[in-house]
């Protein structure tokens, strides 16, 4: 069988694959229009987030009969065109958790102490100990939006801080899952109004689209930072944006957006926001895991 890798993976997924005697091509630079000329010639594809596995992709492909994604999401790929063809759709949910939970906690001391700031100021040959006074994450309040598996693991290193833990999820979380983390179930408002960090952790879709708006940040308090890894459309960035300027919130994190890599020059101009280029998943050890996982998952669908 032969396997299409169209984006870059770690190595040792491409061996397992090679191991198991799979005929492998590595083109992690593969166009659209190329992928949809050559589809029919492949049983299996293999990407990342940058391909687009779209139902033109899929109806070209010809032999295909599974499709795996090394990471989280499957935005990226069109489900039903691969259910109506009866291709098998593979990932690796949990390949990701413990590299997006340490940017979290990342975030949370690097807004709270003004780290970027400082780091930059120095940089410019100023001594500004006086101006960086910030604040300790023990006895803060932290909201969770999304309790899952990431935002559970947030819950779980902010709780050893010593913070208190509040949650929004449209799941009803037992109560033995909320005692573990000694975190209390509340409302979006709820969470909103009374955290002094805010970190949403909720999948992209019509469901989430603008989850956060002006009307919701005006809700937070002045003091307070909200970060998002999860998907860039959770949060309308125009409203961000003037909620920065106009210091309704404090500070921002962001490691996703609307338009990746993003256009917004106001965005990309603010001191109160710390930006990254999509890098949650990006340590090595979170990628290693996701290009096995992911590699196995697919044999196995492939074996079926």
């Amino acid at each position: 069988m032969k396997v299409l890798v169209c984006d870059p993976i770690d190595e040792e997924g491409i061996k397992m694959l090679k191991e198991k005697g799979f005929e492998v091509d590595y083109k992690p630079s593969i166009t659209a229009q190329e992928l949809k000329n050559t589809v029919a010639s492949y049983d299996a594809l293999l990407v990342r987030s940058r391909t687009k596995v779209t139902k033109e992709i899929i109806e070209a492909g010809k032999n295909l009969k599974a499709i795996g994604r090394a990471g989280v999401g499957l935005d990226n790929i069109d489900l039903d065109a691969a259910k109506a063809k009866g291709i098998k759709v593979v990932n690796a949910p949990e390949s990701l958790t413990q590299s997006v939970i340490e940017l979290v906690i990342g975030f949370m001391v690097a807004l709270s102490r003004y780290m970027c700031k400082a780091d930059k100021t120095m940089k410019e040959g100023k001594w500004l100990k006086t101006e960086f006074i910030g604040h300790e994450l023990y006895g803060k309040t932290l909201g969770v939006v999304g309790f899952g598996r990431i935002g559970r693991g947030v819950a779980k290193v902010a709780r050893s801080i010593g913070m208190k833990i509040l949650v929004y999820d449209v799941v009803q979380v037992d109560e033995k899952t909320l005692s573990e983390y000694d975190a209390k179930q509340v409302s979006l408002e709820e969470v909103l109004k009374n955290s002094d960090f805010v970190t949403l952790h909720v999948p992209g879709g019509p469901q989430t689209y603008h989850l956060i708006d002006i009307s919701k940040l005006k809700l937070m308090k002045p003091s307070a930072f909200l970060i998002n890894t999860s998907r860039g459309n959770v949060i309308k960035e125009d409203d961000l944006v003037y909620a920065l300027k106009s210091k309704m919130i404090a500070g921002a994190a962001l490691d996703v957006f609307e338009v990746e890599p993003p256009g917004n020059k106001e965005l990309l101009s603010l001191d109160n926001v710390i930006l990254t280029p999509h890098i949650g998943g990006e340590t090595f050890e979170a990628q290693r895991l996701a290009a096995t996982l992911t590699v196995s998952r697919l044999i196995e669908a492939l074996k079926q």
